[in-house]
């Protein structure tokens, strides 16, 4: 098992920064690929971004390509999602997922843990 808290969410204007940590607890932390992903009132949960278990290799969604950075340090079982420039739309609650498996996964049912998240509320 695998627990994994969120932090860092709050009410940020319109192009501010904002960095979003997520610490895990549980089983080897350096062992998976982490995630984030964010859900805003009435849509789905969607994919932001994905880091390789050695922090090589990163994907992001193009919606928040140029904006926001994934980094991890396995030292401190933490994974960070540095958010620049902020807009209303990226208003949404922020989790951060464990993935067992190796692949750079960017779906939903690809993850195996979940944090219970930290909401991220950009004014306008």
């Amino acid at each position: 098992q695998v627990q994994l808290v969120e932090s860092g969410g709050r009410l940020v204007q319109a192009g501010g920064s904002l960095r979003l940590s997520c610490a895990a607890s549980g089983r080897t932390f350096s062992n998976f690929v982490l995630g984030w992903f964010r859900q805003a009132p009435g849509k789905e949960r969607e994919f932001v971004a994905a880091i390789s278990w050695n922090g090589r290799r990163t994907t992001y969604a193009d919606s928040v390509k140029s904006r926001f950075t994934i980094s991890r340090d396995n030292a401190k079982n933490t994974v960070y999602l540095q958010m620049n420039s902020l807009k209303p739309e990226d208003t949404a609650v922020y989790y951060c997922a464990a993935r067992v498996n190796f692949g750079l996964g960017t779906g939903v049912d690809e993850y195996d843990y979940w944090g219970q998240g930290t909401q991220v509320t950009v004014s306008s």
